[in-house]
């Protein structure tokens, strides 16, 4: 496919999620402001007395209208598009069945840390963002060691790779990024889609490396190997534990402004009480304004520290013409705009556009030369 129809599919999929994160804003603001969510939380608490209870009926309730409510949106993005521009390998169902495995394991994680916040807001008062940004760091923490082993297996099998030849290239350049892996696994990533990719996952005994057997099959190994040698720069960087201190003090800082103007606003709405399950929704607001804004500043350093890592993979494999063709073959395979323009790249893009990457590329390894 050509660089137009990958803008269309780009463009498509940016503006759509622009409206759903629109259209949810507003709707939330007029739940809230016409005083629905007064109403219904009076009407719960016909079935639920405790408020524990009453929230996780809340919350439930909610989830379900709005899952209800995007679905058609939500099965165009994720399916019907997909499909169009043959990116996906899944059937209806295949895709039915994994959206209600997310959902599952999405209520199992988000309901008890539902109600551990609101625990730490009764106990805490408007101080509450404090010790919940706490243990929102712990549970990264935890999160970051378990979702390897115990998470991504539920939505993928995952094995460890048979090229012993590729297996020895991938140990031999970890142990030169200072990292001791005792396997490296494959998933089938193909179950779901033709798009490729490669991860670095995990902290401690549980650092993973997992290579997509979308990208074994389509991938030569020196290119495998270069992709490798960009995760691997994201732990010799040390970017994890970076991004970890830096997603904490984000996390402090937007839960500490959340708490502050939720209180201011709570009487624009009528509410009496921060602990008022029908003012919750408020929080939703003021969490999505403050996450907006730091959105392009959290986006800058994570492109930052790609082309840290990029640089890192030319140099420690020497293999600067594998790693553009595989960055190339990359964007290609996954349908990404190879030039978006550069407003949108820098507030939407984690990761640098292709054009970018190879200029930055190309500069470090004349910079090397000299």
């Amino acid at each position: 496919m050509d660089n137009r129809q990958a803008k269309k599919y780009s463009n498509t999929k940016l503006i759509l999620g622009i409206a759903e994160a629109v259209i949810s804003f507003i709707l939330v603001l007029l739940f809230v402001w016409l005083g629905f969510s007064f109403q219904l939380e009076n009407y719960l608490r016909q079935y639920a007395q405790n408020d524990y209870l009453l929230l996780l009926l809340f919350v439930i309730v909610l989830g379900v209208g709005s899952s209800a409510l995007f679905s058609p949106l939500n099965y165009y993005l994720s399916y019907y598009l997909e499909h169009k521009y043959n990116l996906s390998n899944q059937t209806f169902f295949k895709w039915i069945r994994e959206g209600l495995k997310g959902t599952l394991v999405g209520a199992v994680i988000g309901l008890p840390i539902i109600l551990l916040f609101y625990f730490v807001l009764n106990y805490f008062g408007i101080y509450w963002w404090l010790p919940f940004a706490f243990l929102m760091f712990i549970l990264s923490v935890v999160f970051a060691q378990i979702v390897p082993v115990l998470i991504l297996p539920i939505f993928y099998k995952i094995t460890p790779i048979e090229n012993d030849s590729l297996k020895e290239r991938i140990v031999r350049l970890s142990v030169g990024a200072g990292l001791k892996v005792e396997n490296v696994f494959k998933f089938n990533m193909s179950k779901n889609t033709k798009k490729a990719n490669a991860a670095f996952a995990g902290l401690g005994k549980t650092k993973r490396i997992l290579l997509g057997d979308t990208l074994l099959e389509n991938y030569t190994e020196d290119e495998i190997e270069t992709v490798i040698a960009h995760e691997l720069g994201h732990y010799k960087k040390k970017h994890i534990i970076k991004n970890i201190a830096i997603g904490t003090a984000s996390s402090f800082l937007i839960f500490f402004l959340v708490a502050q103007f939720h209180n201011l606003s709570l009487n624009w709405f009528g509410f009496k009480d921060i602990t008022q399950i029908s003012s919750l929704p408020l929080m939703f607001l003021w969490g999505a304004l403050f996450g907006m804004m730091q959105t392009p500043v959290s986006n800058y350093i994570s492109r930052k520290f790609e082309y840290e890592a990029d640089r890192y993979a030319i140099l420690s494999t020497n293999k600067k013409e594998a790693f553009v063709k595989t960055l190339e073959k990359l964007t290609e395979q996954n349908l990404g705009d190879k030039e978006p323009h550069p407003l949108i790249e820098w507030f939407f893009y984690s990761h640098p556009s292709i054009k970018n990457r190879i200029a930055s590329i190309e500069s470090s390894s004349s910079s090397l030369q000299k």
